[in-house]
């Protein structure tokens, strides 16, 4: 289904591939909003929405963003530890892309959802000051810089 064996592999590894066609199951794309062509959404073992995306992406901002789902989809079930590690990978190896700021501020969120030390927003938001200064996500997480 995917040319590229990074991309095939790392989803054949991680996740159960489904393909629907738009013309021939409509109701699936009514059921999960889906407005445009490819979307790509990682749902978790229960069928719930974890991160939709949408239209086509370079290797490195595709696998970035299954990565995000994967993590979503650990923060969802409270895997606290896990989601963190998972979004801390994101911020080191596809550290380049749009999913990587996005991953900084969860993986900051993720810490203090597990120790319940509010310093681990501060360092995250002090970390946004030295990277990804000028995303939005930058500017959602410094509030916690105070």
């Amino acid at each position: 289904m995917y040319p590229n064996e990074r991309v095939s592999s790392f989803i054949t590894e991680n996740f159960i591939p489904v393909r629907i066609h738009i013309k021939e199951q409509p109701a699936v794309f009514d059921r999960f909003g889906a407005q445009w062509t490819p979307t790509v959404i990682t749902l978790d073992s229960d069928s719930q929405e974890r991160h939709p995306f949408q239209g086509f992406l370079p290797t490195e901002d595709f696998l970035a963003q299954l990565e995000l789902g994967l993590a979503h989809a650990a923060f969802a079930r409270k895997d606290w530890s896990g989601a963190e590690e998972r979004y801390r990978k994101i911020v080191k190896e596809y550290s380049r892309t749009e999913a990587a700021p996005e991953a900084l501020y969860w993986a900051g969120v993720a810490k203090y959802k597990e120790s319940g030390d509010a310093a681990s927003l501060k360092e995250t938001a002090e970390k946004f000051k030295k990277k990804f200064s000028k995303s939005t996500w930058a500017k959602k997480s410094s509030v916690w810089a105070a």
